[in-house]
């Protein structure tokens, strides 16, 4: 069932070029601002705006090219752009290989239903980029909830 907290999208973007659509229908997982320093290098802000949703909700028309990279979790992280213009498209972490990572940003003018609830990697956090102070700060990732 969605929530305000996991909404169910059905939308539809492209890159910049238009070479590569995107596609996410389903319930979002979860919805975060991530302030590493590789997401500040990736959006040339301090944060980036992550809708997690299941790899199975996404199809795309089009070959993205992958980058990947080891992550400080250990994890390797991958990001997935268009070849001819560069826009991210996704990204996924070994961690969680069943899982997506979009930014809100690129459903540009049909995103308002993105509702941040947590800023992750606090320690790397600009203090120059204002985020909303009532969202939970962690110094990396959330903790598991415990069983």
């Amino acid at each position: 069932m969605a929530s305000a907290a996991h909404p169910d999208i059905d939308l539809t973007t492209q890159c910049d070029c238009g070479a590569i659509k995107l596609a996410a229908k389903g319930q979002v997982v979860s919805m975060f601002l991530c302030a590493c320093r590789n997401c500040q290098k990736a959006t040339g802000t301090g944060h980036s705006t992550v809708v997690l949703m299941p790899a199975t909700a996404i199809s795309l028309t089009g070959a993205t090219k992958p980058y990947s990279r080891p992550a400080d979790s250990g994890a390797t992280f991958t990001r997935h752009f268009c070849p001819g213009c560069g826009t991210t498209l996704y990204a996924q972490s070994s961690r969680a290989p069943a899982l997506r990572m979009l930014t809100a940003g690129l459903f540009a003018g049909q995103n308002d239903w993105f509702v941040p609830n947590q800023l992750i990697f606090s320690r790397s956090h600009q203090a120059w980029d204002l985020v909303a102070d009532h969202l939970p700060r962690h110094t990396t990732y959330r903790p598991e909830p415990q069983q």
